[in-house]
């Protein structure tokens, strides 16, 4: 008996390890939300872009603590240490902690569509509402306590419930969708759109949106394989179609973006978002065109969204993310089949469903939250603020601030 115990306390502790690693991987990940958004910003909003995504992932962290995780799956934390640790060497804490990354990225996410005439509060509040109500209550009905209500349906429907591995719709679309709601509220940035005439603004650093973009593919790792939450369900199947999928996404944006650095780094995430859906079905072949497909629609559809649209979304969040995350999760439904050599088990009918139904709930969402803030506190920087930056606005200090000692 000592040594099942003892086997069973290895192997507990072997899941926490496995998990803890995963979780501070994506916690990584929110550094690249950062430097992604500070490279594609101005010098005037850099500083408002670190301490937003650190004040975000900080606020998020709270709320699904106390709200998020245990509206989504019944587990609460209000019990005594002891307790917390129990027989699991403490694996609801650190799945806890797993999954709050994936929860506060849908701040981060809205963060870069907002980015340069926000206001810092009302976002921090509605940040707050996201990770503790709307994306928990959704996470519920995919991964968590209410699945059986939703999933029933898909299944019943469409012959099987509705997948998503780790995430392109649960997480990206849903956050992407989240976004597109603020940033037509927000409008345009001042200069961004002049007698008709479109006028992108300068971006500040290519370095660092590359960094950012670096950061994000290496932690994306642990964002997919990890999902698999115990050391026994790892598959290298995941971890190889998430690179494909990435350099899919890369290469097809170098072509396609004739060779834009801003393109070129954003395909790769393109690519790993839309391969989180499916990243445990489909073949590496069918990941890399997952990936070459998921950065035509950023390329194409970034520039639909700014010159067509003329919808100011800073980085784009809304076709990488909302559109993609939504590729992603139809995606899973095709190239999973058996015919495209993927394991089955998969419906496109599903898929379908389960992704329209991501994008109705993030919009209805958005548009309440952003809507009732836009008409009660307000939600954008008035002209001076903006024309000065949100660091000295905001912070009251720039992101260089020996460039002000004379």
């Amino acid at each position: 008996m000592e040594s099942l115990s003892a086997v069973a306390g290895l192997r507990s502790g072997v899941d926490v390890l496995f998990l803890m690693l995963g979780a501070v991987m994506v916690f990584a990940m929110h550094a690249g939300f950062a430097f992604l958004e500070v490279g594609t910003v101005r010098k005037k909003n850099q500083v408002n872009a670190f301490v937003k995504i650190l004040t975000d992932w900080s606020v998020s962290t709270i709320a699904y603590f106390l709200v998020g995780f245990p509206l989504a799956y019944g587990i609460s934390f209000f019990v005594p240490a002891k307790d917390l640790l129990g027989a699991t060497q403490g694996y609801d804490l650190v799945h806890y902690f797993f999954l709050l990354c994936f929860a506060a990225c849908i701040p981060a996410i809205i963060s870069g569509g907002i980015a340069e005439r926000a206001k810092f509060w009302p976002q921090v509040f509605a940040g707050a509402i996201f990770a503790a109500i709307s994306y928990p209550l959704f996470e519920s009905l995919i991964w968590g306590k209410n699945a059986a209500l939703l999933q029933g349906f898909f299944k019943q429907v469409g012959g099987a419930e509705f997948h998503d591995y780790a995430g392109s719709v649960v997480v990206h679309s849903i956050g992407g969708w989240l976004a597109l709601p603020a940033v037509l509220f927000l409008g345009a940035r001042s200069g961004r759109y002049l007698n008709g005439k479109s006028h992108p603004l300068p971006i500040s650093n290519i370095p660092f949106l590359a960094l950012g973009s670096w950061i994000l593919a290496v932690g994306w790792f642990g964002f997919n394989v990890m999902s698999a939450g115990h050391l026994e369900n790892i598959s290298g199947l995941v971890a190889v179609n998430s690179l494909l999928a990435m350099v899919g996404g890369v290469l097809s944006a170098l072509v396609a973006g004739r060779n834009d650095p801003g393109f070129v780094h954003n395909g790769a995430l393109a690519g790993l978002i839309a391969i989180c859906a499916g990243s445990d079905l489909m073949h590496p072949l069918a990941a890399f065109v997952t990936g070459v497909i998921a950065s035509l629609i950023f390329v194409y559809g970034f520039h639909f969204e700014q010159e067509k649209l003329r919808i100011d979304d800073v980085l784009g969040v809304w076709p990488l993310h909302g559109v993609i995350g939504s590729w992603g999760g139809i995606a899973a439904g095709i190239f999973g089949q058996p015919l495209f050599g993927g394991m089955g088990g998969v419906s496109f009918v599903s898929q379908l469903l389960g992704t329209l139904a991501a994008i109705a709930f993030a919009l209805a969402n958005g548009f309440l939250v952003y809507g009732v803030l836009s008409k009660t506190v307000g939600i954008r920087l008035n002209v001076d603020e903006e024309f000065a930056g949100a660091d000295l606005s905001i912070h009251h200090i720039g992101a260089y601030p020996e460039d002000h000692v004379r």
